[in-house]
């Protein structure tokens, strides 16, 4: 997640992107309760945020939000640090789509955090980069998302 070299650093060791993305923390952590309860206020959020990327990054957040309710409808969606994202019953994020856009990055990224049940012995991999989603990669992930909630 880190942001590109050309991106300059403010005083406070913060790129301008970084800073964004805490305001966008600080608004989420606000309705964090009322999304965490009300699937279509999470639902709501997170489409506003997949509608306001431009590109591939709007088309792969689509196709990941309909895998990811397709494949796992328990997980409510929400908004996560400025991301779209999927929680357990317990509010825990499973998984996340970060936007090429947000760090200025090459690739987009579908990531997993620890509430996934993605564990293979003593390595795995938890986040996956992301340049276009072709019919076998939306079959990849689906199998992931569907392990993630095992």
């Amino acid at each position: 997640m880190s942001p590109s070299k050309s991106t300059a650093k403010k005083s406070n060791g913060l790129t301008a992107e970084e800073i964004a993305a805490m305001k966008e923390t600080l608004k989420e952590r606000k309705a964090e309760e009322r999304m965490n309860k009300d699937r279509a206020a999470g639902e709501k959020a997170l489409l506003a945020k997949i509608a306001s990327m431009k590109g591939s990054d709007h088309t792969m957040a689509k196709q990941i939000h309909e895998i990811v309710t397709a494949n796992a409808p328990e997980l409510m969606p929400k908004t996560w640090y400025g991301m779209p994202a999927y929680a357990n019953k317990d509010g825990n994020v499973v998984c996340f789509f970060q936007d090429a856009a947000k760090f200025k990055a090459r690739y987009a990224t579908l990531g997993f955090n620890g509430p996934a049940h993605l564990d293979e012995g003593n390595m795995w991999a938890t986040s996956f980069a992301l340049i276009k989603l072709t019919p076998a990669d939306e079959e990849k992930i689906a199998a992931l998302v569907k392990k993630a909630v095992s």
